[in-house]
């Protein structure tokens, strides 16, 4: 399974991306800025989710909103 971000570069287990949107938060009133870096990532069974900490949790967040770092 090949996951890509919003560029289409490949990801990969442990690679860094960054966050090229605001994004809100579900359940929360968090947002996560523009340009938050999200280090040490971890695929999903979806190749348009990958989860990792951001903000001080961990979250899935979509491929579409990310590039790498």
């Amino acid at each position: 399974m090949d996951v890509k971000d919003s560029n289409g570069t490949l990801l990969t287990e442990g690679d860094s991306v960054t966050l090229i949107k605001d994004l809100k938060v579900k359940g929360s009133s968090q947002t996560l800025k523009r340009g938050t870096l999200v280090k040490n990532i971890r695929l999903t069974n979806s190749p348009a989710e990958i989860e990792g900490r951001a903000g001080g949790s961990t979250m899935v967040l979509r491929t579409e909103f990310l590039k790498k770092a």
